[in-house]
């Protein structure tokens, strides 16, 4: 999961100043700056582990040209894992974008993005293995492009705690979102022992705080977010110098735990108390969960009985998604061989539930999942697992959704994603990656959803504590 939430809000990171609505950006003061080359250091855990270049030219064509490029150098499972980040984009001289591409590639992942702009309107598609996706977005603005050098935000007037609202499409999660940043004004900041006076901004990102701070041309000298990394501007020559693979991602985020979580399979109820950070807006209440004051109570579900129906009215839990496509017909040709001509539904949840976890090789994958692209490759961590058990219920006729948060193992919880299906008016946990059905008590939902709701976990990383209730 942690994996998953990492990569997505990385790519946020670079992105999200890419599409932006329309602000007084003083466009000829920019264009001046083009042709130029600019580097940033990536570090996690206070280790660089990575860099990002952006350089911005004028075009023959008459348009901007921006190219992006990132490379970074991940540990997960001890093992390291390379990854490699690309984007281009055109705009015109006022800054309004007119095309873009975008690709990712990392070990047993790869994916390609690109897009065109009509007006407010993003079409785009994204190709995974070899699917091809295809979609647009309607945004609230024309979606404009902003710069390494964000001096547009300095030129606004702002004085302390004044708020700006943006508007970007993500290329990772297929969406578009208002994000909102507060100027907290000039301040000293510490960076590499020494001091630098800053312009601060801090932005709402799906309730995580993104903090940038800013020179007096508006120059970014540092940013960082709650998901442990920081970008820093460096000279070409320090950013490149990649000497370390950093910490492990899963332990480095993992939440200790000091309390007894043995024979959880033959317990029926189990009360955690739960530090949180402050305005997460986690629903933790529903379904086997009931959150107050501070107490988390999640009872085990009871299996229901052969005879019980699927759940009426849940359109949105059956229906297809770029991400989970239900009604492809890959998917569906298997989801009818593994189920056959059973009639019971809880049956049908368990046959599938079976094949995945029998059939997927359990090995992480830096990446955005999709159901098809993980049934021809066949391996994946809990986020492949979840979205192919998905796709393949959705088309067996069983409402599902996926659940992230965390679960316990070793000593600590780790961050993780897993299924609810609901049948007999009732949602019913699952895991397909450890082959749990129902899942143990020890798996804490936070969110349901998607990658775009699954962001919303990295608010928790570093800030959440587990604590047993005496």
């Amino acid at each position: 999961m942690v994996i998953l939430v990492w990569a997505a809000l990385f790519v946020a990171l670079l992105q999200r100043d890419y599409f932006v609505k329309r602000l007084d950006l003083h466009e000829n003061a920019v264009l001046e700056k083009a042709g130029q080359e600019s580097f940033l250091g990536v570090y996690f855990k206070n280790e660089r582990i990575g860099y990002v270049k952006n350089d911005l030219r004028r075009g023959d064509d008459g348009l901007v040209h921006l190219t992006q490029d990132a490379v970074l150098n991940l540990l997960v499972l001890q093992k390291n894992y390379p990854v490699q980040l690309q984007a281009e984009a055109r705009l015109s001289t006022d800054f309004l974008l007119q095309d873009f591409t975008f690709s990712m590639s990392s070990p047993f992942y790869t994916m390609k993005a690109g897009g065109k702009v009509t007006g407010k309107r993003v079409d785009f598609t994204l190709v995974t293995g070899k699917e091809k996706i295809s979609d647009s977005v309607t945004l609230n603005s024309p979606p404009f492009l902003s710069l390494n050098q964000r001096g547009y935000l300095l030129r606004q007037g702002l004085h302390a705690g004044d708020k700006v609202k943006i508007a970007y499409f993500d290329p990772l999660t297929l969406s578009g979102k208002d994000t909102v940043i507060e100027y907290r004004g000039l301040v000293k900041t510490l960076i590499k022992d020494r001091i630098y006076l800053l312009h601060h901004f801090e932005e709402d990102f799906s309730g995580i705080r993104i903090n940038s701070w800013l020179d007096d041309n508006g120059k970014v000298i540092k940013e960082e977010s709650p998901a442990g990394f920081v970008f820093l501007s460096e000279p070409e020559f320090q950013a490149r110098d990649i000497t370390s693979k950093g910490q492990d991602i899963l332990q480095s985020v993992a939440v200790p735990f000091h309390g007894d979580l043995s024979h959880l399979d033959q317990r029926q109820e189990i009360s955690f108390r739960l530090e949180l950070p402050e305005a997460t807006g986690f629903d933790l209440d529903g379904g086997r969960q009931q959150w107050h004051n501070g107490i988390l109570t999640i009872r085990r579900e009871k299996m229901t009985v052969d005879d019980a129906m699927i759940c009426q009215g849940r359109k949105e839990e059956l229906a297809a998604t770029p991400y989970i496509q239900s009604d492809h017909a890959k998917i569906k040709a298997l989801a009818g061989k593994i189920t056959g001509n059973m009639v019971n539904p809880l049956d049908r949840v368990k046959a599938i539930a079976r094949w995945v976890y029998e059939n997927l090789e359990k090995r992480p994958v830096i990446g955005i999942p999709d159901a098809v692209a993980t049934l021809e490759r066949g391996m994946g961590d809990c986020n492949e697992h979840a979205v192919l058990f998905a796709a393949l219920a959705r088309s067996a006729g069983i409402p599902t959704r996926i659940a992230s948060g965390v679960t316990f193992h070793a000593g600590a919880f780790y961050y993780h994603a897993w299924n609810e299906v609901c049948v007999g008016d009732e949602w019913l946990s699952l895991d397909t990656t450890t082959d749990q059905l129902p899942a143990d008590l020890s798996h804490i939902r936070f969110v349901v959803g998607e990658t775009r709701e699954q962001v919303k976990i990295g608010a928790l990383l570093g800030n959440l504590q587990i604590l047993p209730v005496k």
